[in-house]
């Protein structure tokens, strides 16, 4: 077989097989086997780089980021749809539409709530994709669309040109995933699927898209040069024959029976992977859409029925608090069984102390509850008549629920943390933190590899890390032993690193890496730190009252003294690496610009910090002098427009001390 025959053998089986996987949740192979034949294409479009093709699973995995999104001028408008609340109104959409349209027969499908998108097609091969905007003009998002894995790339039988319109969606499940990966690695959350999907899609970098698992579900042919179809659902049946993932829908004669449909559909909304916000209800013969027409702004011959939120009381028989992974003291209320949206409910999010404090939500009160965006439940308000009497204001605990640390209220928000060092609830995100690049820099010690280390009990601290067996660790999934040679190494190399990346391994409020190497050049050890008052801390520049506040608490805190202890005995370094050479640049803003030979700028800052300066991304009037190097810009434009001094790389050495000459006069030209 040539190689020509051989990928093309293995594109056609690829695409088979994520269809079979995406589209109709029918896996034919193992994961295992469908990586295995990917690799081989890939190997092979490797060698052969001519036999690559834009329809080639292997270019599904993300191309290389954009500077921006260009425009679309969609070739058929993507409308949006007038919506209804009431069955009152359904009447009386249902009376216009029969006033011009005799006997219509409706279409009824679940309003997905994601990213309105388009997908273009040009002899059967996909080309361009593109966000809804304004209906008129969208955004170019292909790269991003390509990585949705339901999405064909090529159409067998398609016509000469086709377009469709669809909803990009992010599955609940990946949605809650997605959340706990970046709440792990301290990172904001997305509020709901539909945000983590627009956002997703509106990546610059097409990995990142690829990433995120989003998903398409297609409703609607916007353009096609195939013969005309008689209705909408036989040209979504022609769609699901040509294989995109097509929405669910039903036909009915009658508008009873399509208002029985969507109370139905609501109250199963959450059977389907993606959240919903409503139903649709479109006329299915196209020539009386066609008789019917559209206004400036929708069509005449379609609604959007968006569903009440459902309220009922329930009665709060207990709050509890749960701490999450960022150490956040999270209060739920406890509620009698009611039954909301299709479901029974028997837990509502109060969120933090602010809202309870707010509502006066107390245990034993009748309150009125609803689900926010038709998903989580949450109380409304209470019904203060009847309030038992002896109810008192509800205070969330002093002390972590879990690990018995003092709690304390962030400063710049209603959120309450635990400040436990070695909180068990914390663990996962602590480890993921202590091991990142910025702080320890254990390579290999990942999100997933951190979760299979806690799973097996190996860790429950941070210290437990340095004492990990070997045959252990090989035994945990997808390790094996040079997996665990190459990450107990990089554990041992971590031993040696500064005192500054430990401060910031520690993850103590307020201090990150710049505070770290402040607070590790002026003390040089872990043990002096630990003594040093709070008064002692405010005399340092870049270190104020709240940061000398929480690094004082911590370093009292019994599990921080534990975790310390730990730490020194498994031979972890805590003295800094880079003594302080003194302060002679003591209160000079350095600003550091184009590139030097003789070190990285980093490494130039560091030598700069090291002698008492700061170091400034930008240039004001408070800058003390700028080093410019080779190619410097408008920093250096700047720096003479505002008569700030400038050194050379030479003249730089000379002040830090790295070459000889006058380093008193530099420095006194920079103190004038």
């Amino acid at each position: 077989m040539d190689f020509e025959t051989q990928a093309a053998r293995l594109r056609h089986e690829l695409n088979e097989h994520n269809y079979r996987y995406y589209v109709l949740d029918a896996p034919a192979i193992s994961d295992f086997a469908y990586d295995k034949m990917l690799r081989e294409l890939e190997e092979l479009e490797a060698a052969h780089p001519e036999l690559v093709t834009p329809d080639s699973p292997t270019q599904r995995v993300g191309g290389e980021a954009l500077d921006s999104f260009q425009q679309v001028v969609h070739r058929a408008p993507l409308q949006s749809l007038q919506d209804v609340f009431s069955p009152d109104e359904l009447l009386d959409f249902d009376r216009r539409v029969r006033e011009a349209a005799e006997g219509p027969e409706y279409l009824l499908e679940p309003k997905v709530d994601g990213l309105s998108v388009a997908l273009e097609y040009e002899n059967g091969l996909f080309v361009r994709g593109a966000t809804r905007g304004d209906g008129q003009v969208g955004e170019d998002v292909t790269e991003n669309i390509r990585t949705i894995r339901s999405i064909p790339m090529r159409l067998e039988n398609a016509p000469a040109s086709l377009i469709v319109r669809g909803e990009v969606y992010m599955p609940r499940k990946t949605f809650e995933r997605l959340n706990e990966e970046r709440e792990l690695r301290g990172e904001p959350l997305f509020a709901n699927p539909r945000n983590a999907a627009a956002g997703s899609m509106r990546q610059l970098d097409p990995k990142i898209a690829a990433a995120r698992g989003l998903d398409m579900v297609v409703f609607n042919i916007q353009y096609t040069s195939h013969p005309p179809f008689a209705t909408d659902s036989a040209g979504l049946d022609w769609l699901r024959v040509l294989r995109f993932k097509v929405i669910d829908y039903r036909l009915f004669q009658d508008m009873g029976e399509v208002q029985s449909a969507i109370f139905e559909l609501g109250d199963r909304r959450e059977k389907y992977p993606f959240d919903i916000d409503g139903a649709v209800i479109k006329v299915n013969n196209l020539s009386q859409r066609e008789t019917l027409g559209e206004t400036a702004k929708f069509p005449r011959w379609a609604a959007a029925y968006k569903y009440p939120p459902e309220q009922k009381e329930s009665v709060v028989e207990d709050i509890v608090v749960q701490v999450g992974r960022t150490g956040v003291l999270t209060p739920k209320a406890v509620i009698s069984p009611v039954r909301l949206a299709g479901t029974t409910v028997t837990n509502a999010t109060l969120h933090n102390q602010d809202l309870i404090t707010e509502k006066d939500i107390r245990i034993g009160d009748t309150v009125i509850v609803q689900k926010a965006g038709e998903i989580i439940p949450e109380i409304v308000s209470v019904v203060k008549e009847k309030r038992p009497q002896g109810t008192v204001p509800y205070l969330l605990p002093a002390v972590c629920p879990v690990c018995g640390a003092a709690v304390a209220r962030d400063e710049d928000g209603a959120h309450i943390r635990c400040t436990g060092a070695e909180c068990p609830a914390q663990l996962l995100r602590n480890l993921t933190h202590f091991a990142s690049r910025d702080a320890m820099d254990i390579e290999g010690l990942g999100p997933a590899v951190v979760e299979g280390l806690v799973n097996a009990g190996m860790v429950k601290t941070p210290a437990d890390l340095y004492r990990l067996d070997r045959d252990q660790v090989a035994q945990l999934e997808r390790m094996g032993r040079k997996s665990a040679d190459n990450l107990l190494a990089a554990i041992e190399k971590s031993k040696q690193n500064d005192l500054s990346k430990l401060l910031f391994a520690f993850g103590i409020r307020q201090v990150g890496q710049k505070a770290g190497k402040i607070l590790a050049a002026r003390f040089g050890s872990l043990d002096a730190l630990a003594q040093a008052s709070e008064e002692e801390l405010t005399a340092i520049d870049d270190i104020g009252g709240i940061t000398a506040k929480y690094l004082t608490e911590w370093f009292a805190a019994p599990q921080s003294r534990h975790l310390i202890a730990g730490l020194k005995e498994a031979g972890v370094n805590m003295d800094s690496l880079t003594a302080p050479v003194g302060d002679k640049l003591a209160g000079l803003t350095f600003v550091l610009t184009g590139e030097l030979s003789s070190c990285s700028r980093k490494e130039a800052g560091e030598k700069l910090e090291a002698l008492g300066a700061k170091v400034s991304g930008s240039v004001s009037q408070k800058t003390g002098c700028v080093v410019a190097g080779e190619a410097a810009g408008s920093k250096l434009r700047k720096a003479q427009e505002l008569g700030v001094p400038v050194l050379d790389e030479e003249q730089f050495l000379v002040l830090v001390g790295e070459r000889g000459g006058d380093a008193e006069a530099l420095l006194a030209q920079l103190r004038k």
